[in-house]
């Protein structure tokens, strides 16, 4: 008979050590925003803005001075404007509302908050659908001017509104109907407000440009039109010339024109030059045209589009032109928006300093003062899908010489880049030096290993490794584009770094391994390859030594039908400076490598694939074990995962089984009545009187031995433990298979003194098969104190603490189901804690993390985290495994960003929440990596009456939207008639105006 006890309560005090210890916070997103589409700059605060199709607002200064905003809506932003010098952003949402953003003070910090919003009235669904063919009052342009108290508002009905600024008040200064009264404009259609300029010598006048090529000087004061100029072309952009003299328009068929502005001449009918770049054939539009006066000569001229549309229709590029120079920027994504760092002070001229570029899927900057125009490197923003990411590692407290080596070697790798500051360096950044330095190393499916700076709030490029070079394919990065012919038409220039096309999809890195001590380096591959480099300082030029492994060690009724193998380059290849490869393991057959890792200190390293594992001694470059872990009906695992087809019919009888299995298992009851049968009723009633005593668990139904892919290896790793007995320790090699199978190797290494005279040799110890068969996901050995063993070189360094070696060792096996430690070296189960059974979600990451507590530096716990499938995230106490915190971190429904999370060893962690996005958190209270940063400005005293106003203007314009959208329901119901509606909204917008007007 089982007695059963009452669990106790909490314990306060360990309530009070796990506060101390843990807290979820999401600190801080790295990489370049998603789908951005539109750009903003404060010349003043020297800050820039960045809006999302998701509604994000993005504000960036110098490296660390990071803000981040989302507005309620889930709409684009399509345009933003700073309030220069003011802290404060507009911005315009598709759904057609204005937004007033400002950065605040807490807690000595800054942050981004939204004040008000605004809707232009009557731009309802009512007005669009029914009272005109398009809506009259969609804001098409923004113009805040210079003094900040005024923003004008065009709009697709050819009409220009005006707003106070901050309170975003409508003021009764329309443009629509004072200009229609005017004779010139009898017979013109304006159109939409394509452009809205403020003259630069006189704040009382802008440039208002219609789309059908109309453009007009208006003066606010006198409301009145100073100069009139008739385009024949369709407008897309205005620009003032910085004397107010002239103006230069771009148009739709690729041109440009300068147009002089003269008190003498109030209606103009042809510019003063006219230009088409690229002509004489037809070119696409000049989207947008800025024009910056330089004091060392002619004016720098910068256009985006305008491309010939035959030849290079395709093509997203942006013109620079001085003089006899002339460069098209050849990008690979498409421009959203662009603006020059230049003087804006009393100085004659404009000066630009550089060009900042914002495109679909990166951010470039431009040296415009460093002859040929180089490009400056990001120190933030980069775009970390430039090929798709594949896999990522990260490694936490980097050596000094380490970083340092792997610095100089991205330096070295430049070439086309200057060493200018960086343009953009607003704010002071007040968070700490970080205490360590960490890396981040991303693998990507063009064969690259980019290695990030992950120390700070700023993710910044450091390093790129490329194994394509060492392998005979197509892949020739060094594009005829990059460096332009004399005779090249247009001069075009390749620019950028993002690059998401693949020649071969077998280069795709799948698994990275680093030694931060001795600087050797793992990358495995789609294809099979396993390369092993180590870090050099110098220029080299060697031949790779290759071997091969077969996995399948012969067996019989298998044959491979995927992809084949990379070939290696015969001969010697040259190697700048960083990480070069020795060594070319290739896997047979060729399929993708599923685990890595490596032990420096004993010159090993293990791999394994959906057909096996195998160790390899790369100082000797030989060899050691191969072992096969497929199942007789395995026939899935030979298919490849570049063309991966598997059989209905097999996948319905799988499930049939399992349905069967579980209808038979559900039939078995005790149907005689005994003593045993009494005891189990009486159990079953003190459970349900007693809820707490042991948490409700779900059936798992065992997973059939065939299943398929069952022999991939999911985990590897080395151990110094005891294997063979309980007295003598040695090194050893654990692997774990997707059926649940965990084998162990004892491990003969030779001492360092004779690694190149005797040969490793590997023993098969112990192995392990878990009862339901669920995947193993990660295998780790714990010392006499429950302790993580030390990696490699910490010990005989003095960089850690030698592991307990008295006591006995246990393993840590972590399934998709549950967790569970056996001792050693007999593998007898000590405790185990079953996660599907009792929370019904299963394991998708694990690691090992050491938490600090921020009440004392000497305390530290070590737990065990992991991730599951629902994208909650459980710590458990190693090696009790008792649980003790649990969060929701990633919806479910994300996939991608469950596949792609990866823990640091001091509590944090990284996903992607888009392909160029990595989302920062942090599980520990101390550890934490988040923005702490200031701006200071100088803005304008608000009284609160203007807040109530605007307050109150916010809540007016709401309730006459959703009476209007009611009133349209009605119609489309026959409710009412289409005149009751015209004199409803008629009667609302009288309404509105004369309480705006009262105001």
């Amino acid at each position: 008979m089982k007695f059963r006890f009452r669990r106790q309560g909490n314990d306060p005090q360990r309530e009070k050590i796990k506060q101390d210890l843990f807290a979820f916070n999401k600190t801080v997103e790295h990489g370049f925003p998603n789908q951005p589409s539109a750009l903003a700059y404060d010349p003043k605060l020297q800050l820039m803005a960045i809006g999302t199709k998701s509604g994000a607002i993005k504000v960036y200064g110098s490296p660390g001075v990071e803000f981040t905003g989302l507005h309620k809506d889930t709409a684009t932003v399509t345009q933003m404007h700073f309030l220069h010098g003011q802290g404060r952003i507009l911005s315009l949402l598709d759904d057609n509302t204005l937004h007033l953003w400002e950065i605040g003070q807490r807690e000595q910090c800054s942050s981004l908050e939204e004040v008000c919003s605004f809707t232009i009235p009557c731009r309802t669904a009512v007005c669009a659908s029914y009272f005109s063919p398009y809506s009259a009052t969609r804001v098409t342009v923004l113009l805040p001017k210079l003094n900040c108290d005024l923003l004008a508002v065009g709009t697709e009905g050819g009409g220009v509104h005006f707003l106070e600024l901050p309170s975003l008040t409508l003021l009764d200064k329309s443009l629509s109907a004072a200009l229609q009264r005017k004779p010139n404009f009898a017979k013109h259609s304006l159109g939409p407000v394509e452009s809205l300029q403020e003259h630069p010598q006189h704040p009382d006048k802008i440039l208002i440009g219609y789309s059908r090529g109309l453009v007009v000087l208006w003066d606010l004061q006198t409301r009145h039109v100073d100069n009139l100029f008739l385009g024949k072309q369709q407008l897309e952009s205005l620009v003032w010339e910085r004397s107010g003299n002239s103006f230069v328009s771009s148009h739709s068929d690729g041109g440009y024109m300068v147009w002089s502005v003269s008190s003498s001449t109030p209606c103009t009918n042809e510019p003063v030059s006219s230009t088409i770049t690229y002509g004489p054939f037809p070119c696409k539009a000049v989207n947008k045209i800025l024009w910056r006066t330089a004091e060392s000569g002619a004016p720098l001229v910068l256009f985006s589009g305008g491309m010939p549309r035959a030849s290079y229709g395709d093509r997203h590029c942006l013109t620079i032109l001085q003089d006899s120079q002339h460069v098209t920027l050849d990008f690979t994504s498409r421009v959203i928006d662009f603006f020059t760092v230049h003087c804006t002070d009393a100085h004659k001229f404009d000066d630009p300093s550089a060009l900042v570029v914002l495109l679909e899927e990166e951010l470039v900057v431009i040296d415009l003062q460093t002859a040929g125009w180089p490009t400056i490197p990001a120190p933030y923003l980069a775009p970390l899908h430039s090929s798709a990411i594949t896999c990522s590692y990260h490694i936490s407290n980097v050596p000094t010489k380490l970083w340092e080596r792997v610095v100089s070697a991205g330096q070295q790798q430049g070439s086309l880049q200057t060493h200018t500051n960086w343009p953009i360096c607003g704010g002071k950044n007040l968070a700490p030096d970080p205490k360590q330095q960490e890396l981040m190393l991303t693998g990507h499916e063009d064969g690259t290993v980019r290695f990030w700076d992950a120390s700070g709030v700023s993710l910044r490029p450091l390093y790129k490794l490329s194994t394509a070079n060492i392998f005979q394919t197509d892949c020739d990065h060094n594009d005829s584009l990059t460096q332009a012919g004399e005779e090249e038409w247009p001069p075009f220039r390749k620019v950028g770094c993002f690059d998401p096309y693949s020649d071969d999809p077998r280069l795709g890195i799948q698994k990275i391994c680093l030694c931060k001590y001795s600087g050797k380096l793992v990358v495995a591959g789609t294809a099979g390859q396993v390369i092993v480099l180590y870090l050099s300082d110098e220029k080299s030029d060697h031949m790779i030594d290759v071997a091969t492994v077969d996995l399948l060690q012969d067996r019989e009724g298998f044959t491979w039908k995927g992809h084949d193998r990379l070939p290696p380059k015969s001969g010697s290849v040259v190697f700048a400076p960083g990480f070069q490869p020795v060594v070319l393991v290739q896997c047979m057959p060729p399929a993708a490598v599923t685990a890595v890792t490596l032990h420096a200190e004993w010159n090993l390293i293990a791999f394994g694939t959906s057909h096996g594992f195998g160790l390899f001694d790369y100082h000797r470059r030989s060899p050691v074990l191969a072992r096969c872990t497929l199942h007789p009906n395995d026939s899935l695992a030979m298919e490849g995962p570049l063309s991966r087809v598997k059989s209905l019919k097999k996948s319905l009888r799988q499930s049939f089984r399992r349905i069967r299995k579980s209808r038979v298992s559900g039939k078995k009851r005790v149907l005689v009545s005994s003593p045993s049968s009494k005891v189990q009723e009486a159990n079953a009633h003190l459970a349900e009187q007693d809820a707490e005593v042991t948490p409700v668990q779900r059936r798992i139904e065992p997973r059939s031995a065939d299943d398929s892919l069952s022999g991939v290896v999911r985990c590897l790793c080395f151990a110094d433990t005891f294997l063979r007995d309980g007295t003598h320790h040695g090194p050893t090699m654990w692997a774990g298979t997707n059926s649940g199978s965990v084998y162990a190797y004892a491990l003969d290494v030779p001492s360092q003194e004779k690694f190149s005279e005797q040969s490793v040799e590997a023993l098969l110890g112990k192995e392990i098969q878990l009862m339901h068969r669920a995947p193993v996901v990660s295998i780790a050995v714990l010392d006499g104190r429950g302790n993580p063993l030390p990696e490699p070189y910490e010990v005989s360094r003095d960089l850690a603490k030698a592991p307990d070696m008295q006591g006995s060792h246990s393993v840590l096996i972590a399934s998709e189901e549950q967790f569970k430690v056996f001792m050693l070296p007999k593998v007898s189960a000590k405790t185990k804690f079953k996660l599907t059974a009792h929370e019904g979600c299963r394991v998708r990451k694990v690691a090992l993390v050491n938490f600090s507590s921020v009440a004392s530096e000497d305390y530290s716990e070590n737990g065990l985290v992991c991730l599951t499938n629902l994208g909650d995230i459980h710590v458990f106490s190693i090696p009790a495994l008792r649980p003790q915190v649990r969060y929701d971190c990633i919806r479910k429904e994300d996939i991608s960003g469950i596949a792609s999370c990866v823990f640091t060893k001091t509590g944090q962690g990284f996903y992607l929440i888009s392909p160029s996005e990595y989302e920062r958190f942090s599980l520990s209270a101390r550890v934490i990596t988040e923005p702490l940063c200031q701006v200071e400005f100088d803005r304008p005293h608000d009284s609160s009456e203007t807040s109530l106003k605007c307050i109150f203007l916010i809540t007016l314009t709401t309730l006459i939207t959703n009476i209007l959208d009611y009133v349209g329901l009605f119609y489309e119901t026959g409710a009412v008639s289409m005149l009751q509606i015209s004199n409803f909204s008629s009667r609302a917008n009288i309404f509105c105006s004369l309480l705006v007007y009262f105001v």
